[in-house]
């Protein structure tokens, strides 16, 4: 073996020991038997694949502590699922050079199996309480960005006072909050789904108040309203992004449509009540 296939082999035997320590630590934080038992299986396989490897090089190689911390801690705040998606689309990459080794390595083929046999294997076996709820999530998060960017931007040309606006949006927002946590109760409660009802009111509500609780800061730290609503409007979008992504990675959905249709939605209704702001505040001549 020259010296480039060595260092290539190297790299994924370092890859495959801390792969093996991401999975055996994400494994010890599942509540499930069924699921921890598979993820400790995965965690196995890549410890055999680092001995498979570590046969040609004949050096033992640390894994990447930075690596480890990172994925850990984004199992435990993010999910596993979100996790070991995104460590996945990583593998896949580094994947494509398998090819090169196959002739020199013969054990390449097959490891390169086992990988495609783990990602389907995950796929199957994950199943997080804040996946089996994202559809709730999205009803409080694209209501609260529609409607409270409209309200936002209605307020601000109509009551020109960034503390009155964000009171008066802060009470819309709570009122409609707990109206729509309601509606998600009476709503998956008749449709007699695996969802438990109140779980569903309560990613809801809080995905929609969390959601008017960032539009509405602005208000509180910025003395122009103007200015308030152009952080409010950037916040929105950010948030807009932020959740796509997330739902891109763990449940390997496409990013780019669902992000253009929730801000073109959100944005377009701002500038509609914005609009309409415009008109009260010309026409009824509110000055606060």
């Amino acid at each position: 073996m020259d010296e480039t296939l060595r260092k290539l082999v190297l790299r994924y035997q370092k890859d495959e020991i801390t792969e093996h320590h991401i999975y055996a630590r994400l494994a010890r934080a599942m509540n499930s038997d069924d699921n921890r038992a598979v993820l400790q299986q995965i965690a196995d396989d890549e410890l055999r694949h680092y001995e498979e490897w570590k046969q040609y090089t004949q050096t033992d190689v640390k894994p990447d502590q930075r690596k480890i911390w990172w994925y850990t801690l984004l199992g435990r705040t993010l999910g596993v699922t979100f996790a070991l998606q995104l460590m996945e689309q990583g593998e896949e990459g580094a994947r494509g050079h398998y090819g090169e080794l196959v002739e020199e390595v013969p054990e390449a083929a097959a490891i390169l199996k086992d990988e495609d046999q783990h990602e389907e294997r995950l796929l199957e076996m994950l199943d997080e309480e804040s996946l089996r709820y994202t559809g709730s999530v999205v009803l409080g998060l694209n209501d609260a960005l529609v409607e409270l960017t409209g309200a936002l931007a209605g307020l601000t040309l109509a009551l020109q006072d960034t503390a009155l606006i964000a009171v008066t949006a802060a009470i819309t927002g709570t009122a409609a909050s707990m109206s729509m946590a309601a509606s998600a109760y009476l709503s998956t409660k008749a449709d007699e789904t695996s969802k438990v009802p109140l779980r569903a009111a309560m990613y809801t509500g809080v995905a929609y108040i969390a959601t008017v609780a960032v539009l509405v800061v602005p208000y509180l730290l910025i003395e122009s309203y103007y200015g308030a609503l152009a952080v409010a409007l950037v916040l929105a979008v950010l948030i807009i992004a932020s959740f796509n992504y997330y739902v891109s990675v763990a449940r390997r959905e496409p990013f780019r449509k669902r992000f253009l249709e929730m801000t073109v939605l959100s944005l377009s209704i701002a500038a509609v009540s914005f609009g309409i702001g415009y008109l009260i505040n010309l026409f009824f001549g509110v000055d606060v």
